[in-house]
C-alpha cells in the first residue's frame, strides 16, 4: 500500500454517475416497463438473467425448498443475528406526542409507517441474505404492514436459497423474481403482478443505483450508495495483522472500494503494508481486492491522533475502526463516519452480519450529512395543529401582518375571515 502523509491525501472519490450508455439504457428501461408493464420485464429477465418467467413471485414451495436446501448452522446465524438486529432497531422507535396550551390550542407530532415498501435484494454470485435482514427487520419494527422484496433469478429460474430463508425469519414472504433497473422501474410504476411502492431501498450495482436516482421523487429512496470504504485511524498498538485484515474486508467488495489506514507510527504504517500484500496472496477475491488496494488504498502518516481524526472527519468513512489505546477517550473526536467500530476485536464484519447495528451505511463522505438505515426511513411524520378560538383571537392580527408582508392577501383573508365574526360575535354580545 502506498504510504504518504496526510497533506497529500485529498480524500476524495468522484461518485460514479455511470457513462452515457448506462444511463441511456437505465432510462430506456424505466420507460420500457412504464409502459409495458410485465411484459417489459420478461424480456429485460430473458434477457440479462437467461431465464422466461410468466411468474414473477415466488410460490410458497420455493420456500419451502430453500429452507432445505440451507444449513442449520447458517440458518442459526441468521436467526440470532436477526434477532440482534431487532433488539438494536427496536430502540429507535418514535412515538407520536402532542402538547396543549392552558388556551386550548394543541400541537403535535403523528407518527405512522409508510404503507409499502421494496426491498432490493442483488443476486446470483453477490447474494447477500444479511442485507435482506438489515433492510426488512427496520421496515417491519416500523410497522410497514407491506413489505416486498425484488431480486434477480439465477438461469436456473430460482432465487438463492439463503435470501429466501433470511426473509422468512424477518417476516416477509412477497418475493418477486426482478433484478436490475427492471426492478426499480416495476417497484416505482407497478405492473400487472407487481404493485408499486412508496420507497425503495437497498443496495445493487450501478444500473441498480442510476434507476433509484432517476425515479427518486416519484418514489423515496434510502440511499444512491457507492462502493463500500473502510477507514482506520490506529497507533503503534494496534495489530497489524488485524488492520490489514480489516482493510481487506472492504477491498474485496468492489475494485472502487477504498481502504485506509491513518496512523501516528511509521512502523506500523510499514508493518500493515506488507501484511496486506501478504494476505492478499491467497484471499480468494484478489483480483478485486489488489484493483481496490492499488487504486483508492493508502496509508496516511499524522503527527498525532488530532490531526488523525481531523483527517478522518474530512474523509467522513462509511465504516470507521478506533484502534488505538483508549479509543473511547476519543470517540467524541469522530463527527463524521457512518459506523464507528472501538478496539481491537470490533472488526468491522461484526456490524455487517451480526452485533445488531446496520450495515446500509452511507458511503463517499456522505456521512457529513446522512446516517445509516433505521426505523426512521420507514415511517412519515405529520404535524397537527388545533388552533383554538382564544389564541387566533389573540394572534390573527400577526398572521395577517406576516401573509400582507409576504404579498399573499388570500391567506391574510383567511384569517380576516374569522376574525371578522369574532367581532360580530362581540357586539351581538354587547346589544345583548
Amino acid at each position: 500500500m502506498r504510504i504518504m502523509s496526510a497533506s497529500q491525501y485529498d480524500g476524495k472519490r468522484s461518485v460514479d454517475a455511470g457513462t452515457r450508455e448506462q444511463q441511456e439504457a437505465v432510462k430506456a428501461i424505466l420507460t420500457s416497463v412504464r409502459q409495458q408493464g410485465d411484459e417489459a420485464l420478461r424480456y429485460y429477465t430473458e434477457r440479462f438473467d437467461r431465464v422466461l418467467l410468466q411468474n414473477f413471485r415466488v410460490s410458497e414451495g420455493e420456500f419451502a425448498e430453500a429452507s432445505e436446501l440451507v444449513s442449520s448452522q447458517v440458518k442459526a446465524a441468521l436467526e440470532e443475528a436477526a434477532e440482534n438486529i431487532w433488539t438494536f432497531h427496536e430502540r429507535q422507535v418514535r412515538q407520536s406526542w402532542f402538547t396543549t396550551k392552558e388556551s386550548g390550542t394543541l400541537l403535535g407530532q403523528l407518527i405512522r409507517p409508510l404503507q409499502r415498501v421494496g426491498l432490493y435484494v442483488p443476486g446470483g454470485t453477490a447474494a447477500y441474505p444479511s442485507s435482506v435482514l438489515m433492510n426488512a427487520i427496520p421496515a417491519k419494527i416500523a410497522g410497514v404492514p407491506e413489505v416486498v422484496i425484488t431480486t434477480p433469478p439465477g438461469a436456473d429460474g430460482k432465487i438463492n436459497p439463503a435470501i429466501l430463508v433470511a426473509a422468512q425469519i424477518a417476516g416477509v414472504t412477497e418475493i418477486y423474481k426482478v433484478g436490475g433497473a427492471q426492478a426499480i422501474a416495476a417497484l416505482t410504476y407497478g405492473t400487472e403482478q407487481i404493485k408499486s411502492v412508496d420507497k425503495i431501498v437497498g443496495p445493487g450495482n450501478i444500473f441498480v443505483a442510476l434507476a433509484k436516482r432517476e425515479v427518486f421523487g416519484l418514489v423515496s429512496i434510502d440511499m444512491v450508495a457507492g462502493p463500500s470504504e473502510i477507514a482506520v485511524i490506529a497507533d503503534e498498538t494496534a495489530n497489524p495483522r488485524y488492520v490489514a485484515a480489516d482493510l481487506l474486508s472492504q477491498a474485496e467488495h468492489d475494485p472502487m472500494s477504498a481502504a485506509i489506514l491513518v496512523t501516528t507510527s511509521q512502523t506500523l504504517a510499514e508493518q500493515v503494508s506488507q501484511e496486506v500484500e501478504r494476505q492478499l496472496a491467497d484471499l480468494p477475491r484478489k483480483s478485486i481486492a489488489e484493483a481496490a488496494i492499488r487504486d483508492y488504498g493508502a496509508i496516511l502518516l499524522v503527527a498525532d491522533l488530532e490531526e488523525g481524526f481531523a483527517v478522518i472527519n474530512r474523509i467522513a468513512p462509511e465504516h470507521l475502526e478506533v484502534m488505538i489505546a483508549e479509543p473511547f477517550e476519543h470517540l467524541g473526536k469522530v463527527e463524521n463516519a457512518g459506523a464507528i467500530f472501538l478496539g481491537p476485536y470490533s472488526s468491522e464484519p461484526v456490524g455487517d452480519y451480526f452485533a445488531g447495528t446496520n450495515h446500509v451505511i452511507p458511503t463517499n463522505g456522505t456521512a457529513r450529512f446522512s446516517s445509516p438505515l433505521s426505523v426512521d426511513d420507514f415511517i412519515k411524520k405529520s404535524s397537527v395543529v388545533s388552533y383554538s378560538k382564544r389564541d387566533l383571537r389573540e394572534n390573527g392580527h400577526k398572521i395577517v401582518a406576516l401573509a400582507e408582508q409576504e404579498g399573499l392577501s388570500g391567506h391574510g383573508r383567511a384569517i380576516l375571515a374569522r376574525l371578522q365574526d369574532f367581532e360580530t360575535e362581540e357586539q351581538e354580545g354587547e346589544k345583548r
